[in-house]
């Protein structure tokens, strides 16, 4: 019997939601394995099964972990590269691609490289004030905008910009969260995701169903709130047209390869309302390293619509884990 650790909490906005998916990890893993909870506190402080330990006395005890956390540190390569330190199996995407995945910008660069279309976009500069950079913007892109923080999950931060006071606003409010924002251009189309997996079911990218996100209808996009908040519509498999599925399959997997991800992702995505050649417009938005992973998150929902159950893939990303490569 393994002995599987599960990684969860840390220092980031995304803490409460990174306790709920490792909660769902360790019922899972329990069924097959030994487990053990490793808790991240937000101040840097560690726990093996509700007691201090040193991460030195943590990664002895466990054969592999299961990354549960979420947001700064657990998905931007640090956590990653203490696990390589320690030469422990983890699951999820590695140190480089995990750091891609997490800032919008490489993320961008590498979706670019790869000829996947995103949003026109602009980001501030080292020290430029919010009004100059809002200024720029709108010789770039027009109204509406989206703002966010370069490096942040969850949808922590962004919001919807509809004027030039709103957008400095936005941009100021957006900075509390680290000093790289970008503004892209609002996309009005349907919002959707789809998730890879790897060596799966004979593929090696394997793409699940595309899951449609329909946001409350007074929230512009799907928010921290909406995602949480538990008024969301999320049909899985998605409305869309045969065609528009398999675009946003393929841009899935070239996503997944375009950042590096490993064992698993999830792309998100808009269905533009625009159209080119009489096909709607797809603009990637950004890939996940690690996706939420409770049993009601988007990832889990679309493996249980293809008949699997949410024990059995979290097996499967153990055994990804403890592969050679």
């Amino acid at each position: 019997m393994l002995k599987i650790g599960i990684l969860r909490g840390g220092p980031s906005e995304e803490h409460a939601v990174s306790l709920k998916t490792g909660e769902s990890a360790l019922s899972a893993l329990a069924k097959k394995h030994s487990v053990s909870d490793i808790v991240l506190g937000k101040n840097g402080e560690w726990y093996l099964d509700g007691r201090p330990a040193y991460p030195e006395k943590i990664f002895r005890s466990v054969d592999a972990v299961f990354n549960a956390l979420h947001g700064t540190f657990g998905e931007d390569g640090k956590v990653q590269q203490i696990l390589e330190t320690y030469k422990i199996p983890y699951t999820g995407s590695g140190v480089l691609s995990s750091a891609i995945g997490m800032n919008k910008i490489l993320s961008r660069e590498a979706f670019a490289a790869a000829g996947l279309l995103t949003p026109r976009a602009a980001v501030i500069g080292a020290d430029e004030p919010p009004a100059e950079f809002a200024r720029r913007v709108l010789r770039v892109v027009g109204p509406p905008w989206v703002v966010k923080p370069a490096s942040s999950g969850s949808s922590v931060g962004i919001s919807i910009a509809r004027d030039f006071r709103g957008m400095v606003e936005a941009v100021e409010a957006a900075l509390a969260y680290g000093p790289k924002i970008i503004v892209e251009e609002f996309i009005e189309g349907r919002e959707a995701t789809c998730g890879i997996v790897e060596n799966f079911r004979g593929s090696e990218h394997y793409a699940l169903p595309v899951i449609e996100i329909i946001p409350p209808e007074n929230s512009d996009f799907f928010d921290y709130g909406a995602k949480y908040g538990g008024r969301t519509k999320e049909l899985c498999p998605a409305g869309f047209d045969g065609s528009v599925k398999t675009r946003i399959e393929d841009m899935a997997r070239e996503a997944h390869r375009a950042v590096g991800c490993r064992h698993y992702s999830r792309a998100d995505f808009i269905v533009s309302k625009r159209t080119r050649d009489g096909e709607p417009k797809i603009y990637i938005l950004e890939t996940n390293t690690l996706p939420g992973m409770t049993e009601e998150s988007l990832l889990p929902k679309a493996i249980n619509a293809i008949g699997v159950s949410y024990s059995d893939f979290l097996n499967h990303l153990i055994n990804l884990a403890l592969e050679k490569d």
